[in-house]
């Protein structure tokens, strides 16, 4: 598997990975409720995508040619997506993408990245070194007050994995 960081011709593939993500892995949120389900995914379209690999931090797992998971932060280091393929869970691509968005959080000089969780991912952001934050609000993986985690990046903490596609990688 190899992590780089995503470019526009990622985009229809990744919003595939997103979709398909959110309806197939995350029941425990959505229920199998249709008017829910249709709510998270109404912004995950291929001309978002699109968008936001222009305008955030995007990166993609790649794995034998094909996108098998995306994330992305803002310039603040709040981590919006992190989403795996249904055909890639518990292969560490979900972790992967995390220490590339906090490697790269850092060499931004970000100090904090933040994210609201869902119900089924809450254990893994847990292990990772996520806390629960003192900021909160309703979110749009749910109706209710959101899982909002952050977790404080230390610079010694700077994995050795590499961004493919950096001309530099993280010190």
């Amino acid at each position: 598997m190899n992590v780089r960081r995503a470019q526009i011709e990622d985009a229809a593939e990744a919003c595939v990975v997103l979709r398909r993500s959110i309806a197939e892995l995350c029941y425990l949120d959505h229920g199998g409720d249709g008017e829910h389900l249709a709510k998270w995914l109404s912004n995950k379209t291929e001309e978002n995508v699109r968008s936001w690999i222009l305008g955030s931090h995007m990166f993609v797992a790649v794995e034998a040619g094909r996108i098998v998971g995306v994330a992305g932060m803002n310039n603040s280091g709040r981590v919006g997506l992190n989403y795996v393929s249904p055909d890639a869970r518990f292969r560490g691509v979900s972790k992967a993408l995390m220490l590339c968005l906090e490697d790269n959080a850092r060499t931004l000089g970000i100090a904090e990245c933040s994210l609201e969780s869902s119900k089924t991912a809450l254990r893994f952001y847990k292990a990772l070194g996520y806390v629960p934050s003192t900021e909160s609000d309703a979110g749009q993986v749910s109706d209710s007050m959101a899982n909002m985690l952050s977790k404080r990046l230390e610079p010694s903490e700077i994995s050795n994995s590499h961004i493919a596609g950096d001309s530099d990688p993280p010190n």
